[in-house]
């Protein structure tokens, strides 16, 4: 799922007295967290996103085309348990990220080569490839959130991660532009081959340098492995607290009624709205430049009155959004509405990330990690069914007495009810779990003008009359 504002260094700490320009391990584990979320950005944007366009090359059916989008959330959750159950293997958290980010930029030579060698099982292998790189990712993944929380405080982890969440928004933007580009370029000549080669190669190798500067970080602890560790069952059953496992609870079903909705924007926008490539492209960059302006104001929002805070108010705030599709089909609004919708995310799952790092003991945050995962995915995958299901089920008209409502489609009222399961969850199950940190306690409505945007207008409001005084 996932940017800021100020500079995260503790004033305490200091280069080492022998090597005056040196790093300390802290501020160069940071730096690493923000020049892998570029790097990671670029196989997002330029590598992930073309696959399944990668793919179409191949001749995949719609069947292979299914498999390939759900790779990563059936292998995702079993390879954060293994990471997590073999983590004693390896001397460091470090260690397992290294050879994880080794394993990504390697698995990018059989994606392009293992096709083109054998044209004729080329989408299989695709999927074998794609398979043996998204299982590398998530492997990395609890190792990677535990060991970049270790060298944060607690009071600016969410001012880091909403940092390098919008430093990965938009070199992934820019990735997908590039790469967008550079195919339609050798589609023109009928080299399209040669356009993804160029494309997954770069990606290959800017995973590779992410594990080159992670060599770069020295002093890293080593972590002492337990001689029998404790399974999931039991670490949920007595290693968590009830709080955190209500949170569980609250962001498994949040995922579950998003997901009921999620998978048809792209369906309801260009098929039924018949709305253009580029404009849809135009609706995708609104969402993402809601979050590259709002994710710092999240972040230091979290710091400073918490997550349980943030997810209070992204939570309902999230539910408005695909109601807001029932009022009105006009490209401009369209954009409006999912300018909205990147605010609202770039805050929520902010709050999902950090209150994991919260809420459970340093030593435990690699499995908390995997296990909140785990229970996203499940509603991952509920919601998906769920939706596909409603498609068939819910009518395209709906009539009440006098009232009539008939959008275009039926999928505008899919959305809706989506909104009111999103709403459902958050209002039945915030009061069920609390925030884990000490911070600082504001009534609602003063946090209400601490929100990003309406912060910024308080202050132009303000101005003023201050500059009068």
């Amino acid at each position: 799922m996932t940017d800021h504002p100020a500079h995260l260094l503790h004033s305490t700490e200091r280069p080492c007295d022998s090597h005056p320009t040196a790093l300390g391990p802290h501020e160069s584990g940071r730096r690493f967290g923000i020049r892998d979320g570029i790097f990671q950005a670029v196989a997002q944007g330029g590598g992930e996103h073309y696959l399944s366009a990668f793919a179409l090359l191949l001749s995949a059916t719609p069947f292979q085309l299914s498999i390939l989008s759900a790779i990563p959330q059936i292998l995702g959750t079993w390879a954060q348990l293994i990471s997590v159950k073999i983590s004693h293997w390896f001397p460091s958290q470090a260690s397992q990220v290294y050879w994880g980010i080794i394993g990504q930029s390697v698995s990018w030579i059989p994606i392009l080569a293992l096709p083109l060698l054998w044209p004729e099982h080329g989408p299989w292998l695709l999927i074998v490839g794609v398979a043996i790189y998204f299982t590398c990712t998530h492997f990395t993944s609890p190792a990677w959130n535990s060991f970049i929380a270790e060298l944060l405080d607690p009071n600016e982890r969410g001012a880091y991660f909403a940092r390098r969440s919008r430093v990965v928004a938009l070199t992934s933007l820019l990735a997908l532009c590039l790469a967008g580009g550079l195919l339609s370029i050798f589609e023109s000549q009928d080299l399209l081959w040669v356009g993804f080669s160029i494309i997954f190669l770069t990606v290959g190798l800017c995973r590779s340098a992410s594990a080159l500067l992670l060599q770069q970080i020295t002093e890293l602890p080593q972590h002492a492995p337990c001689g029998n560790p404790t399974g999931f069952l039991e670490f949920l059953r007595t290693g968590v607290s009830l709080n955190f496992r209500h949170f569980l609870l609250f962001s498994g079903l949040m995922h579950a009624a998003v997901l009921i909705a999620g998978p048809f924007f792209v369906l309801y926008l260009i098929q039924d709205l018949r709305l253009g490539h580029w404009q849809y492209g135009a609706w995708v960059a609104a969402g993402i430049l809601g979050q590259f302006l709002t994710l710092p104001g999240w972040g230091q929002f979290g710091d400073r009155f918490g997550n349980k805070a943030l997810l209070t108010f992204t939570g309902l705030l999230v539910a408005l959004v695909p109601m807001l599709y029932l009022l009105g089909t006009a490209w401009f609004f369209l954009i409006a509405v999912n300018f909205f919708g990147g605010v609202v995310w770039a805050g929520l799952g902010l709050g999902l990330t950090n209150y994991v790092f919260d809420a459970v003991q340093p030593k435990d945050r690699a499995k908390a990690v995997a296990v909140a995962s785990i229970v996203n995915a499940i509603g991952w995958t509920m919601g998906t069914i769920a939706g596909s299901l409603l498609i068939q089920m819910i009518p395209k008209r709906v009539q009440m007495g006098t009232f009539t409502l008939e959008p275009v489609s039926n999928l505008p009222l899919i959305f809706f009810l989506s909104g009111l399961l999103r709403l459902l969850v958050a209002a039945t199950l915030f009061r069920t779990f609390h925030e884990p940190r000490q911070v600082e306690q504001q009534t609602h409505r003063r946090l209400l003008w601490e929100l990003p945007l309406l912060k910024t207008l308080r202050q132009i409001v303000r101005r003023p009359t201050s500059n009068s005084q």
